[in-house]
């Protein structure tokens, strides 16, 4: 199956994400594939008995949030300088989503901007961070906050690179997914509630339609000038949880999780959601083993986090909010009061 990928504002800007069993990669140019340390052992080897490129080279990091960062890719842009490529060579990412925005970054940056594509292996990587051309690293002030809009050639995903994926690493994918549906639709989260992700075809139903609805807001708003924002539901939060737990005690889809619940906390604060609805999406969380829980130490020094959100503009910030489920809504006019309200709770009892 494949999904199209065509920027409204971009003409020529087209690729395919396709979703099917590794096939036959061919390329007249140099290549270089980066990986880390654990997906090199696991899937390296398969996707090189895949590929014809006139030179392949191989770039292996680190395995870990804490090496997204501006000098992880320094260390790649001088492999690439070693190796000799140019203009017209290729990266390919394999790995989850922090090889993905790395490798992505990386390609803008080389020689002003070469080729590459994307082959996702975790779960969250193939139903989010491999579409849409969203790249960058973190620094000592946040997530993704160094980067670039910089849209792959191609994204090949292949559900049978998740066999070997732990299951705390395919959990935390799935609350991207539950992320699209509370979103943009009901339907597809009724569906999700009684799906069952270890049955292969299900499975690949759920990748599709995930990337679907990513496809189409992406073709809308590249640069999350409008709807594209709405992908960032329970990052708002989840950013802040990730920064102040130096991206060691959860995964990235883990915090979004706990985004999520305070998102929909914000939500039922205002009237938008009901309790039930906020439940119904937290039994969803815990049934697939993610966490709906974090402990607020200081409510102050977590709100004072939100303004170095990238959605944030002159001083107002911009929150994500689910009207009900299916539905969403893009609030900046939320009084600090009632955002430190939500978070308090947060710092005082299991929500």
């Amino acid at each position: 199956m494949i999904v199209p990928i065509h920027l409204e504002n971009q003409t020529a800007v087209k690729y395919n994400v396709v979703i099917e069993k590794l096939s036959k990669l061919t390329f007249n140019r140099k290549v270089a594939i980066v990986t880390n340390t654990t997906v090199s052992a696991l899937h390296l080897e398969r996707l090189i008995s895949h590929i014809e490129c006139s030179e392949l080279h191989v770039v292996t990091i680190e395995d870990g949030e804490e090496f997204k960062t501006l000098a992880t890719v320094e260390g790649i842009l001088n492999e690439l300088f070693e190796h000799k490529l140019d203009r017209k060579s290729l990266l390919i990412a394999l790995g989850g989503g922090v090889i993905g925005d790395m490798t992505g970054f990386t390609a803008s940056l080389y020689q002003r901007g070469i080729g590459f594509v994307q082959v996702p292996t975790t779960l969250l990587s193939q139903v989010d961070a491999s579409v849409g051309g969203k790249t960058g690293v973190n620094n000592r002030y946040g997530k993704n906050l160094i980067g670039a809009f910089y849209q792959p050639e191609a994204v090949y995903i292949d559900t049978e690179f998740l066999k070997t994926l732990p299951k705390r690493e395919f959990a935390a994918g799935i609350a991207e997914i539950v992320k699209m549906a509370v979103m943009f639709d009901r339907d597809y989260f009724d569906f999700l509630m009684d799906a069952d992700f270890s049955h292969k075809e299900t499975l690949e139903k759920v990748i599709e339609r995930s990337v679907e609805l990513k496809a189409e807001v992406v073709n809308l708003d590249e640069k999350e000038s409008g709807i594209r924002a709405v992908l960032n539901y329970g990052h708002t939060f989840g950013h802040v949880v990730e920064n102040e737990t130096k991206y060691k005690t959860y995964l990235h889809g883990e915090a979004v999780a706990i985004g999520i619940m305070m998102a929909n906390a914000l939500s039922v604060e205002l009237g938008i959601m009901s309790e039930d609805e906020m439940e119904t999406v937290k039994q969803f969380l815990l049934k697939h083993n993610l966490p709906v829980t974090y402990v607020i130490k200081d409510v102050d020094a977590f709100y004072d986090k939100f303004f170095l959100d990238k959605k944030a503009a002159n001083n107002r910030l911009k929150f994500i909010l689910a009207k009900g489920l299916g539905e969403h809504i893009i609030r900046d006019d939320i009084d600090g009061t009632v955002l430190k309200k939500v978070l308090k709770n947060f710092s005082e009892k299991i929500v």
